[in-house]
């Protein structure tokens, strides 16, 4: 329908292959300078300053300014719930980049999706809190619970100290290796930081890894039981 929003620039700026590169190095959650997202992408920095300008122009990345540098995020959480949402549907349809590698067990395992936990441990984190009647689903998306929030607040989780932000508190992100939702929202932020800031686990260097202790998984096990 004509009336309807241009879904085609979106997907135009995306389909191309230098700035999916771009999207997907910034799926890290990380800032990076044009430099190093030239080096993911694959093209000169002349090149993906072009593509830089152009996702700017469409709202998929941010620009911010520290200093004398300039770094690139993602736009929003918006953007990388259709980028995750996209790699699924890739990767289900059999539309793979490379063969997989021996990195790619541990990136189904446990990896950050922008700024939550995904992959088999974030599904996992998900289905526990969903099945203890944390999360309540309706129409207007996802909302937690009383007990959801006592559980958020036994873990030490202050839910109205949470920075600011349009991003609602809890939404389901559909995970691309699981096909299964996980949790992301300012609450997703906030558990993937408890886990790390507890010492569960940490991000791999240079990787979307997220590696958990033998510690880790028990604590995690404890506080994500499943039925």
């Amino acid at each position: 329908m004509k009336d309807m929003p241009d879904i085609s620039r979106i997907a135009a700026l995306i389909g191309d292959p230098a700035r999916a590169n771009i999207l997907n190095a910034l799926m890290s959650g990380k800032a990076l300078t044009a430099t190093e997202l030239s080096g993911e992408a694959g093209v000169t920095l002349q090149t993906t300053s072009s593509h830089l300008a152009k996702l700017e122009a469409g709202g998929l990345v941010r620009p911010r300014k520290e200093g004398r540098h300039k770094y690139f995020t993602l736009g929003s959480e918006e953007v990388a719930q259709v980028l995750e949402a996209l790699t699924g549907l890739a990767a289900g349809s059999g539309h793979l980049r490379h063969r997989p590698g021996p990195r790619d067990p541990e990136l189904r395992h446990a990896r950050v999706c922008y700024n939550h936990l995904a992959g088999d441990m974030g599904t996992r984190a998900y289905d526990s809190m969903t099945a203890r009647g944390h999360f309540r689903h309706s129409g207007d998306g996802l909302t937690l619970t009383d007990t959801g929030r006592v559980f958020v607040a036994g873990l030490g989780i202050d839910l109205d100290a949470l920075p600011p932000s349009r991003a609602p508190l809890c939404r389901d992100c559909l995970d691309w290796s699981e096909r299964r939702s996980h949790l992301a929202g300012r609450l997703g932020r906030a558990l993937l930081s408890h886990m790390q800031d507890a010492g569960w686990a940490s991000r791999v260097d240079d990787t979307r890894i997220i590696r958990f202790t033998p510690r880790g998984m028990a604590a995690f096990d404890k506080a994500f039981p499943l039925p």
